[in-house]
């Protein structure tokens, strides 16, 4: 079974395995032999890793592109920001969150809309309550990255607690801690500032 098999499930048919091309673009040693080791080296780690832990750390990164991606492009403090909270929040190396950071967000831009709730489904299923609401707020900081949250970006972070069946007082309380940085939020202190 291949990598992206295990973390995305569906075949193994050539457009799914095009994103593992993208991985050498992370931070790699200085020779093209090293990067290819390397890579080699954390798919390894990856594969190794057991089902569904896989499906777990997939999905996370997935829903998080996504929210990351709703404003159609994913900045380089975005993706930092993803690979940050992927080591924090589910301890794995920081190698092996380029990589899933890198294949999460090549997926969510390839398959977009019609895998969203699909991937995000799946996770529901292998996360838990907890996990689900980090994820929530791991899109909230993702989605806040250039200080902030737009109508569209809001609109998907809504779609993702839909999804994620996030209770509508957690929801709320993860968006009270981004009021500040709600772009509709800003837009009616304006209007009352004059």
């Amino acid at each position: 079974m291949s990598f992206m098999h295990r973390l995305f499930g569906g075949s193994d048919a050539p457009p799914a395995a095009a994103p593992a091309a993208s991985p050498p673009a992370a931070p790699a040693p200085s020779t093209p032999q090293g990067d290819t080791a390397t890579v080699r080296r954390i798919v390894g780690q990856l594969e190794a890793l057991p089902s569904d832990r896989a499906r777990l750390l997939a999905g996370a990164a997935y829903v998080v592109s996504r929210a990351a991606n709703a404003d159609m492009a994913i900045t380089a403090d975005e993706v930092a920001l993803m690979e940050q909270m992927l080591v924090e929040r589910l301890g794995i190396s920081e190698a092996e969150a380029v990589i899933v950071v890198e294949i999460a967000r090549q997926q969510a831009f390839m398959f977009g809309s019609t895998e969203d709730y699909l991937v995000t489904r799946e996770f529901k299923r292998v996360s838990t309550p907890e996990q689900r609401l980090g994820v929530m707020r791991a899109c909230f900081q993702v989605a806040a990255a250039n200080d902030e949250i737009s109508s569209p970006e809001s609109a998907v972070l809504n779609q993702i607690a839909t999804e994620l069946d996030i209770e509508p007082a957690d929801f709320d309380a993860v968006r009270s801690e981004h009021r500040e940085q709600l772009s509709v939020v800003r837009a009616a202190r304006a209007v009352q500032a004059g």
